[in-house]
């Protein structure tokens, strides 16, 4: 073999070592050994574009926690909460937006409910006793409206035949109270009672467009008042009817996980109504009769349509009886004297007495029990969102919500104990006691 020129061997022996270090650096950049075939792990800081590792004298650094861990457990308890009640708010406003702007048909509703509670007894005995449902039903719904308008057309006849002489008690009732103001110890002049009377004139004669613009509100009232009377004895025809099918029909648009629990809270609430219904005419019955009557011996006039005016009022609880109550005694001071208002007074008070710790717990029961503030509020809540109307509706469905959430949170009670393993509802096994010494 012929010798290769030294300047050729060192040319290769440069082009080795020039290989390796090319295959040393691609290996480093790829965080592999050059002299073996396991990643290299020892040295993260030799990959270029790495930061260097701190040097082992360098104090250590606690990582900073997580944003959620740093707020406190309550104030993400009450975030939580917050926006879920804030989502209840906002449903709670746009149902209150949409009943305001259906108001007549939701009283209208209501109100069918009421009477359909009230009536429906009568068509159930009508028809175990072997008519047809449709015949039990027309009878009951025209036989109780037909009632409650010869009610009406009774009141109004009582008061167009007792106007006139209502006209001359009430004059003489004034003079009457005007001499008793200035006999009274209040020292009441009567310049001062002039200019009272003067006041209120003047007061009538600047407000004539504001009670000329009331009387044809009032007029559109009465429209509504027709309209909503309507719909309510057609809306009652057919509860009574198809009342089961119409439940129905609302069972099928509850989730079925939910369905099994609003079925059996519904006869439960329904119950409750009727129970309420039936005890607040019996007790409005009663108020009617017994105040009617103490005014009619008392010969206060308008006994007759002031003792409707109780039983209606009686269906707003605590405030209908007492502005009923009160209207009772202001006519009898004006046409009788302030002797025979103080025993109207008296009468109004003792009958309320009795309503009050007598009747309403003997004739409505613990079952429609609400707390008298409940009531309040709830009363106070109905008239403003829906007048008169709303305040009559207010405590029968706080009544029923009541009714409605107990059965429910029962139920769900019961169902959470029917997940849960036999061994684990019984808790842990209970050691049994020592014996007593000497046995």
């Amino acid at each position: 073999m012929s010798k290769v020129p030294g300047w050729l061997g060192r040319t290769g022996a440069g082009l080795t070592r020039m290989g390796k270090r090319l295959e040393e650096r691609r290996a480093a950049a790829h965080g592999e050994d050059p002299h073996g075939d396991e990643p290299r792990t020892d040295d993260p800081s030799a990959a270029p574009g790495n930061v260097p590792a701190p040097p082992s004298y360098a104090p250590a650094v606690a990582a900073p926690p997580e944003p959620v861990d740093a707020i406190p457990w309550g104030m993400r308890v009450a975030a939580e909460a917050g926006w879920r009640l804030l989502v209840l708010a906002g449903t709670l406003w746009v149902l209150m937006r949409v009943i305001s702007a259906i108001q007549l048909v939701v009283l209208a509703f209501v109100a069918a409910l009421l009477f359909t509670a009230l009536l429906q007894p009568t068509v159930a005995r009508l028809v175990r006793r072997g008519l047809p449902r449709g015949v039990a039903t027309a009878v009951t719904a025209i036989l109780g409206f037909v009632f409650i308008g010869l009610i009406g057309w009774f009141v109004v006849w009582q008061v167009l035949d007792n106007i006139g002489d209502l006209s001359a008690r009430v004059t003489d009732g004034i003079d009457e109270l005007k001499a008793w103001l200035l006999d009274s110890p209040f020292h009441v002049t009567e310049a001062q009672i002039n200019d009272i009377a003067a006041n209120l004139q003047d007061t009538i004669g600047t407000n004539t467009e504001e009670i000329t613009s009331a009387g044809l509100q009032g007029v559109t009232v009465l429209v509504e008042f027709l309209t909503g009377m309507l719909l309510a004895f057609f809306s009652t025809l057919f509860l009574l009817y198809d009342g089961r099918k119409v439940w129905q029909w609302v069972l099928r648009l509850v989730p079925a996980r939910a369905r099994t629990g609003v079925a059996g809270a519904g006869p439960r609430a329904w119950t409750t109504l009727t129970a309420y219904v039936r005890g607040t005419v019996i007790v409005a019955m009663i108020d009617a009769i017994f105040i009617g009557l103490g005014v009619y011996f008392l010969d206060v006039p308008l006994a007759v349509p002031l003792g409707v005016i109780v039983f209606l009022g009686a269906f707003i609880p605590l405030v209908g009886a007492v502005v009923s109550g009160a209207l009772a005694v202001v006519v009898a001071l004006v046409t009788q004297g302030v002797f025979t208002a103080l025993m109207a007074l008296l009468v109004v008070l003792a009958v309320q007495q009795i309503e009050g710790h007598v009747l309403q717990p003997f004739i409505l029961g613990r079952a429609v029990r609400v707390h008298p503030l409940g009531v309040v509020l709830a009363v106070a809540a109905g008239g403003l969102v829906a007048g008169i109307g709303g305040a009559v509706v207010a405590v029968p469905l706080v009544a029923v919500t009541n009714t409605v959430v107990g059965y429910l949170r029962k139920w769900s009670n019961e169902q959470a104990m029917r997940r849960v393993p036999p061994d684990v509802a019984a808790g842990p096994p209970v050691a049994p006691e020592a014996p007593p010494p000497g046995v």
